[in-house]
């Protein structure tokens, strides 16, 4: 078949030192998981909203300098009133937020830290300095830095929350198919090159992979001991170095709450709860961070039969038999040679030799052609099925004036025997799932075992762009199309609907949650040291109004406006 693509000589990559794994997680069914995920999480989800509200106050109390209220005289000459109501509401919102605050410290007892335990550290830091800095440091008439603690912890406790959902959206829809679809990512399988692939098994390894630790907390988890490490000796230089311990816990409340970062938990919950709520719609779920982690830029993508025509798209129009051949016959010779060969045209003629009465053959010596046919031996006679161009190829006779677009031909030692026309029709998200493989820097790699299923007919009949799809040679494509092959151990994702656009939003959803996790986490750590070090520069000049909590909140606020803009991007395919 002309287009028909070959692969370029493999070159060796270079070996890298294998990372240190630590154990996984105990592998779980994604029903269990569905069901614990469910428990209290609308609790968390009313419990944020509270937090807000308690934020909210205390930014209230933050502006109130600024009101022209005559009843809120009283409260506005008295700062010390405003300093403890700042401190009891931050106290409040610990108490309502005890989750976040306790995982947050939990992880520092298995050595290992991040931005929510900067944020436990930030809020009991500012606890403290709201508690004692009316009797040791009055700032001139500064308050603490309860709201901007308080809503970081806001923030944490969304993000929370909608990792929480987006991980039960996911493991509700991996729980759907008894015999789900599975997408790996499986090494250098085609012209070099990693290359998805979908096939049906059971869905081992989702729950332990869900349950991992995902990229944001990995990249935080580096960068927040040596935050942690900084803010202390900041503190440290600008309070006792300059002979002014009062100032040491205002300063250490400042370093905190500034390298605190709001995108800690929000970088991958918020992503990772729109592109489940997007993948569930079309029957697909990411199996947690390490289906993400695993996609590769430039990949391949193995498309089937019944990835472009799923079960109901392809229609038999009608049957004609030559000769004195009978028609039962016919149906299970065609038949058989079409069920050896693993066609996507099975299940059709599965059914017509149910409906008709005919039964299978025995198959031997079963060949596969370029030219768009297959040859085998049944009863000691040549049997030939295929396109028309390749019974021209072989030399069989046609009726004169054929007008067949598309059909299944039978011949027997040289003799046509009969015709099975076909109807293909296109299922409507077929090629918007195209172009977003090609626009995502995918390759469509055609590994159909249907003869009539070539770049031609698809180029001409549907307009698909089939020249920018590859499309191997006969005896690749049943390689590549091997339901017995070899698999990568990581999922990429589980598919509980035929067709190709589960696997086109998998394996995009997949890579843009990959690329959008890190840059949102890489963007919160650029704002953690800025803002850690801007911290520490004005609590060593003493800059009390320009180190103000309005101010400092209004920094971290326009940090978070990145990951919010990204997260909202993710989904938009």
């Amino acid at each position: 078949i002309p287009g028909v693509d070959q692969e370029e000589e493999e070159s060796l990559p270079k070996e890298r030192r294998p990372r240190r794994k630590e154990p996984p997680p105990p592998d779980r069914p994604p029903g269990e998981l569905f069901r614990q995920y469910s428990k209290g999480l609308k609790g968390v989800g009313v419990r944020s909203w509270l937090v807000l509200l308690l934020a909210a106050a205390q930014v209230f109390l933050l502006v109130l300098p600024y009101l022209p209220v005559a009843a809120l005289t009283v409260l506005q000459a008295d700062i010390q009133l405003q300093i403890y109501l700042s401190t009891g509401l931050l106290g409040l919102a610990m108490l309502i937020g005890i989750d976040v605050l306790g995982r947050g410290l939990g992880r520092v007892l298995h050595l290992r830290m991040g931005m929510d335990t900067l944020t436990a550290l930030a809020a009991f830091a500012t606890l403290a300095d709201g508690l004692t800095m009316w009797s040791l440091a009055p700032r001139e008439g500064q308050l603490p830095y309860g709201a901007v603690v308080t809503f970081a912890l806001f923030c944490h406790m969304r993000g929370t929350f909608q990792k929480r959902w987006g991980q039960r959206l996911a493991c509700r829809t991996a729980a759907v198919a008894k015999e789900p679809y599975l997408v790996t990512l499986d090494e250098r399988k085609w012209n070099g090159r990693d290359t998805f692939t979908k096939w049906q098994g059971t869905p081992e390894g989702f729950g332990s992979q869900m349950q991992m630790e995902d990229g944001a907390e990995h990249i935080f988890g580096i960068l927040s001991p040596l935050l942690l490490t900084a803010a202390v000796l900041f503190a440290a230089i600008s309070s006792l170095g300059r002979q002014q311990p009062e100032l040491f816990l205002w300063c250490l409340s400042a370093n905190l709450t500034a390298a605190a970062s709001f995108s800690g938990l929000i970088a991958f919950g918020r992503t990772f709860f729109r592109i489940s709520r997007h993948l569930a719609k079309s029957g697909a779920a990411i199996a947690g961070w390490p289906g993400a982690a695993s996609t590769r830029r430039g990949a391949g993508v193995i498309l089937t039969d019944s990835d472009f025509f799923p079960p109901g798209t392809v229609a038999l129009n009608g049957i004609k038999v030559f000769g004195d051949c009978s028609v039962e016959r016919v149906i299970g010779y065609t038949a058989s040679l079409i069920r050896a060969s693993g066609s996507g045209l099975n299940r059709i003629f599965h059914d017509l030799v149910r409906t008709q009465g005919a039964v299978y053959r025995d198959v031997k010596d079963l060949c596969c052609y370029e030219g768009g046919g297959l040859s085998a031996t049944i009863r000691n006679q040549t049997v030939l099925v295929g396109s028309a161009s390749f019974m021209a190829l072989m030399e069989v006779a046609l009726p004169k004036g054929l007008s067949v677009k598309n059909a299944v031909f039978c011949a027997v030692d040289g003799e046509l025997m009969g015709i099975f026309a076909l109807h293909y029709s296109l299922h409507p998200t077929v090629a918007p799932a195209l172009d977003a493989l090609l626009r995502g820097n995918l390759m469509p790699v055609m590994a159909t075992r249907d003869f009539n299923l070539i770049p031609a007919m698809l180029r001409q009949r549907f307009k698909l762009p089939a020249d920018r799809m590859e499309f191997p040679p006969v005896e690749r494509r049943r390689e590549l199309s091997d339901e017995e092959t070899e698999h990568a151990e990581t999922l990429t994702a589980i598919l509980c609907r035929e067709g190709l656009a589960p696997v086109a939003d998998a394996v995009v959803g997949s890579r843009r949650l990959r690329t959008a996790v890190r840059t949102s986490a890489v963007s919160a750590c650029v704002g953690s040291v800025v803002g850690l070090l801007m911290s520490f520069y004005l609590t060593f000049v003493s800059a009390y109004a320009s180190l103000s909590p309005v101010n400092l909140l209004l920094f971290c606020l326009l940090w978070l406006v990145p990951t919010l803009l990204i997260s909202g991007w993710v989904d938009r395919y």
